[in-house]
């Protein structure tokens, strides 16, 4: 039996994240970018002071970002989790549930996930997370090797480069994302 799936349940947020390291065990969340799909305007961009001191040059080397500075000049984690859930709270319509979207999921997911269950105690999310990637696959029936930011973007007509900021990283999937449902209609 077939469910048809109302959309207007759902508020799609679309996450991207710059970390100091590949886990949040022992690296910290370096930034967060955000945006609801259906609304591009509607965006949150933080960065945070590192809660930790590990990292692995090459995850600051594509990020850009620095240790130092943003020790001096980022947001405290736990401030910066509020803000988030704070943000969340405004932008998600009270009939709706909130749905964590990005590219390569698992990665930006298990950060935010665990940086609002350290802070927080909860992550506004649940366990709602959608990957792109994933969805991509299945709207198109193309393998993973076919996956990768530049083949989807070119295939989709949407610009190719990736920032690795997270704030035009997460507009950058929101539009991918948006192009991958209007596939479907």
């Amino acid at each position: 039996m077939s469910k048809t799936h109302n959309s207007s349940a759902v508020c799609y947020i679309s996450v991207d994240v710059e970390t100091a390291g590949p886990h949040p065990n022992h690296f910290a969340l370096l930034s967060i970018g955000a945006c609801v799909v259906s609304d591009l305007d509607r965006s949150l961009y933080l960065e945070l002071q590192p809660d930790c001191p590990a990292y692995e040059p090459q995850a600051l080397e594509i990020s850009g970002l620095s240790l130092e500075t943003l020790a001096e000049d980022g947001i405290p984690a736990e401030e910066a989790m509020r803000q988030f859930d704070g943000w969340l709270s405004a932008n998600t319509p009270p009939d709706e549930k909130p749905v964590f979207v990005a590219f390569n999921a698992a990665f930006d997911w298990m950060f935010i996930h665990a940086y609002f269950h350290k802070y927080l105690g909860h992550n506004p999310f649940g366990h709602c997370a959608l990957d792109i990637k994933a969805l991509y696959m299945g709207a198109t029936g193309v393998g993973w090797e076919e996956t990768s930011h530049n083949a989807i973007s070119q295939q989709l007509g949407l610009p190719t480069h990736l920032e690795h900021h997270a704030f035009q990283d997460a507009l950058d999937q929101a539009m991918i994302f948006r192009k991958i449902l209007d596939l479907k209609k």
